[in-house]
């Protein structure tokens, strides 16, 4: 389990996401954390955006680069975990690419 301090909007932890239903992606797979930060440090839950390599682009899955692999940021997938449920911290995605993932939710939700 990681520690509530250790999670930040940004960062990309390995997340298990079993058990699911239907068509949510499952297993243990890369996860984006966009939940703010305030709400990293006070709650032992985190919002986040599973990560693939799979499937086409869509305007909802944000085209991103990750451990020299390409993929998406599956923005139409996200959910909120239990901090128990990320398994180990691996890295940052770009600012870059952060903005353009809340900028995809800010467009999901305004309509």
């Amino acid at each position: 389990m990681v520690a509530r301090s250790g999670v930040a909007r940004g960062d990309v932890h390995l997340v298990r996401l079993d058990p699911t239903a239907g068509s949510e992606i499952r297993e243990t797979r890369p996860c984006l954390i966009i939940s703010p930060n305030e709400l990293n440090q006070h709650l032992r839950t985190a919002i986040v955006a599973p990560m693939t390599t799979g499937g086409r682009e869509y305007p909802w899955r944000v085209p991103c680069r990750f451990q020299r692999r390409a993929g998406f940021v599956a923005v139409d997938q996200i959910r909120t975990v239990d901090t128990g449920r990320l398994t180990k911290r691996l890295g940052r995605l770009g600012t870059d690419t952060v903005a353009d993932v809340l900028r995809t939710l800010q467009e999901m939700f305004a309509a």
